[in-house]
C-alpha cells in the first residue's frame, strides 16, 4: 500500500513540512530506513540519525527543534512514537480487512452462530452453541468450545484455545498458543494422602479491547468468574489462576504469575517473573518490580514494590544500599572492637 504524506497528515492530525506528495510503502527504524520508508523520532539518542536518514518522511514531535536541514519531508505531531503505533495498528487493520470467509476444512458446529464479514481459517473448530460476532479473525487451529461468545473485532490467533462457557468482548486480541478457560488449581486432600479433585464450573470472562500474549494460561473460576477487565494488557507466558480479577488498564510482563482469587486493581504495573500468592488484594496503581514475590495485600494506591518477600521500594533501595556497605562496616566494627579491647585493658591496668 502506498500512502502520500497528506494522508498520512490526516491520519495522525499532523502539519506537513515539505512535501505533502511523497509518498511511503514501507515503515523503517530511522537508522536503516530509505527511500519510500516511513520513519519516527522519538528518542534523543537517535538524533543524529535523523541529519542522515534516507526515509521520504519522518514523524517528529511538535516541540522537536531541527539543529540542521533535512531530506525527509517532516510530519509534525503531538507525540511521535505514538503517531507511529497509530499508523501501524491502521496498516495492519486494512491488511486484515482482505481475510474473509471460511477455509477449509474447518468444523463449525450446526448450532454455532457466525457474524458478519468473519474469516476462519483452516483447521479451526467451533463448538455447539458458539457465537462469533462480526468481523472476527480465528486463525488455524483455534479452537471455540461450547456456548463460548466471542465480540465483533476479535483476532484469535493460530492454536489460541477457548474452553466451554468462556465470554471474550470486543477488539480482544489473543496471540498464538494461549488457553483460556482450563481448569483452576482445585484439589481437596483426602484422608489417604491423595488428593481430589474440585470440580471447576466456573468461567472466564474478557472484556472489551484486552490483548494477551503468546502462551498464556487463565483458569476458569471454580464457581463464578476469572475476570480481565477492560484495556488490560497481558505479556507472553503468563499465568493467572481461577477466580482471580484483574482491573481496567493494568499490564503484566511475561512469566509473571497470579493465584487464585486475588484481585488486583486498575492501573497496576506488574513486572517480569513477579508472583502473587493467592487471596491478596492489589491496590489500584500499584507498580510491582520484576521478580518480586508479593505475600501480602497491597491497601495504598499507587505503591511500589520491590524484593521477595515484596515491600516498598524506596526501604528496598535503602537495605540494598546498606547491605552492599556490610563488609567496610563489619571491618570498622572489628576496628571498634579492637580499640575497646585496648582501652579495656588501660583501665584494667590501672592506666
Amino acid at each position: 500500500m502506498v500512502f502520500s504524506a497528506a494522508q498520512i497528515a490526516g491520519l495522525v492530525k499532523g502539519v506537513v513540512q515539505g512535501n505533502a506528495q511523497v509518498t511511503v510503502s514501507n515503515v523503517a527504524k530511522i537508522e536503516e530506513a530509505k527511500k519510500g520508508d516511513l520513519a519516527f523520532l522519538a528518542n534523543p539518542k537517535y538524533e543524529d540519525f535523523l541529519y542522515n536518514t534516507q526515509a521520504s518522511i519522518v514523524l517528529l514531535n511538535n516541540d522537536f527543534v531541527l539543529q540542521s536541514p533535512i531530506q525527509a519531508t517532516v510530519i509534525r505531531v503531538g507525540d511521535a512514537y505514538a503517531a507511529f503505533a497509530q499508523l501501524l495498528s491502521t496498516y495492519q487493520k486494512m491488511q486484515e480487512q482482505n481475510l474473509v470467509g471460511v477455509q477449509e476444512p474447518v468444523h463449525i458446529a450446526s448450532t454455532a452462530s457466525i457474524g458478519d464479514n468473519c474469516f476462519i481459517a483452516a483447521f479451526a473448530y467451533i463448538a455447539n452453541k458458539a457465537v462469533i460476532g462480526n468481523n472476527v479473525k480465528l486463525y488455524a487451529g483455534v479452537f471455540v468450545g461450547d456456548n463460548v461468545v466471542i465480540g465483533d473485532d476479535c483476532i484469535l490467533h493460530p492454536g489460541v484455545k477457548i474452553y466451554h462457557g468462556c465470554v471474550l468482548g470486543k477488539n480482544v486480541v489473543i496471540h498464538a498458543g494461549t488457553v483460556i478457560g482450563s481448569d483452576g488449581f482445585g484439589f481437596a486432600p483426602q484422608a489417604d494422602g491423595t488428593f481430589g479433585k474440585i470440580p471447576q464450573i466456573g468461567n472466564v470472562v474478557i472484556e472489551d479491547n484486552v490483548e494477551i500474549g503468546a502462551n498464556t494460561t487463565i483458569d476458569r473460576a471454580t464457581m463464578g468468574s476469572t475476570l480481565i477487565k477492560n484495556g488490560t494488557k497481558l505479556d507472553n507466558l503468563i499465568q493467572i489462576a481461577h477466580n482471580v480479577e484483574v482491573g481496567s488498564n493494568t499490564v503484566i510482563a511475561a512469566q509473571a504469575g497470579i493465584s487464585g482469587s486475588t484481585k488486583i486493581g486498575n492501573g497496576v504495573m506488574m513486572g517480569g517473573q513477579a508472583g502473587i500468592i493467592g487471596h491478596l488484594q492489589i491496590a489500584d496503581g500499584t507498580r510491582i518490580n520484576a521478580q518480586s514475590g508479593v505475600i501480602k495485600t497491597i491497601k495504598t494506591p499507587n505503591t511500589a514494590i520491590t524484593g521477595t518477600p515484596a515491600f516498598d521500594y524506596s526501604a528496598a533501595v535503602k537495605s540494598q544500599a546498606i547491605a552492599r556497605s556490610l563488609p567496610e562496616m563489619e571491618k570498622r566494627i572489628k576496628e571498634l572492637e579492637q580499640q575497646l579491647k585496648q582501652l579495656i585493658e588501660i583501665k584494667n591496668n590501672g592506666g
